[in-house]
This record gives C-alpha cells, sequence and structure tokens, in this order.
C-alpha cells in the first residue's frame, strides 16, 4: 500500500511539473536577433537579423514582426552574433559609454588571434623591454586589461592591423602610451569577467 501511495504521488508531482514546463516552454514569442556580427554604426540589413524564439520577460526585445522597424537603421554599439536586439541597441552611435574610452594599437601578424572582429572580448598585454620606462608600470611586470574590439582594419601596405578597444578611459591612456610593438591581444571567453 505505501508504495503505491508513493507511486501516485510521483506520477502526480511528473504530471505537474510536465504541464508547468509546458506552459513556460509555450510562452516563448518571436524575436529578433543578430545574425552576424556588426559595428557600431553599420546600417542593419535583412541579413543581419534572424528571428528565434526565446522567453524574454522583462527585456525590450523587438518582435520578430517589427524587422521593418529596424532595417535600414544603425546599430549603437559593436555587437557579435547571436545578440538580442533591444531598442537600445539600434539607434544612434553610443560609443563609448561614460567611463569608457577607445584606443588604436598597430598589431603585426603574431600580435592577435586570428579571427579577431568588433565584438571580441580580449585581454590587452603590454609586456615591457628591459628599458621600457614610459608605461606607468615601471616594474618590468607585464600589464593587461581587458577590452572589447569596436573594429579591425587591415593595412595591406603597411603590414599592420589596427584594432579599435574599447575600455576604461585610464587603461586606455595607459594603452596609448605603452611602446610599440609591446602590445599583444589575446580572445577571452564571452562569459570571461
Amino acid at each position: 500500500m505505501p508504495y503505491l501511495l508513493v507511486g501516485v504521488v510521483l506520477v502526480a508531482g511528473c504530471a505537474v511539473a510536465g504541464l508547468l514546463v509546458g506552459v513556460r516552454v509555450g510562452s516563448r514569442a518571436p524575436v529578433l536577433v543578430l545574425a552576424r556580427p556588426v559595428s557600431v554604426g553599420q546600417v542593419l540589413t535583412a541579413a543581419d537579423v534572424r528571428q528565434v524564439r526565446i522567453s524574454a520577460d522583462g527585456l525590450d526585445t523587438i518582435p520578430a514582426g517589427s524587422m521593418g522597424s529596424v532595417v535600414g537603421r544603425p546599430v549603437a554599439f559593436s555587437l557579435p552574433a547571436g545578440t538580442v536586439l533591444t531598442r537600445a541597441v539600434v539607434g544612434a552611435a553610443q560609443v563609448p559609454p561614460v567611463g569608457k574610452a577607445i584606443a588604436a594599437v598597430g598589431l603585426k601578424a603574431g600580435q592577435y588571434p586570428t579571427g579577431l572582429s568588433a565584438g571580441s572580448r580580449v585581454l590587452v598585454v603590454v609586456t615591457p623591454t628591459a628599458s621600457a620606462v614610459t608605461t606607468s608600470d615601471s616594474s618590468g611586470v607585464a600589464q593587461a586589461w581587458q577590452a572589447t574590439v569596436v573594429a579591425v582594419t587591415v593595412s595591406e601596405t603597411a603590414q599592420t592591423t589596427v584594432v579599435s578597444l574599447q575600455l576604461d578611459e585610464a587603461d586606455a591612456r595607459a594603452l596609448a602610451a605603452a611602446p610599440v610593438g609591446q602590445v599583444s591581444l589575446v580572445t577571452l571567453s564571452a562569459g570571461a569577467g
């Protein structure tokens, strides 16, 4: 008898759990996300966006039926593929935000990973030489700051790639003072903080 009672409770519990999961999955709405990475100021085309079904409670998402309201408009930030579009990311450029700055560094092959693109999260590493005294840290220890790539421009004639990086204002000033040829980038995972 006790096993029968436990079995009935388990069946009822599983049925309720299945019902709750079904309701939760059913409340997903079709919204727009980026189909590929975009750079700040880039005008969105139909190929840049796609629709997915997500549970977006509390987010100011753009419904999939409103594609016409985003196509032809610029994006306010450089964003990676898969970013859910909200009204805050479509519009006039918002870069850099308050407290941030953009610094550009010229890099040669081997100083940055392949596949670097706008929206990539990176660690900027400055390795001083024994005689380097121009950085704010003269102890001979490498300096490192987290940054987000804003743009990547390849110069065929100079064999240099210019990477624009958004980082904290103080870090951007220190990076701008770093000696040429002593900066390297390391790609971070999206969840790195």
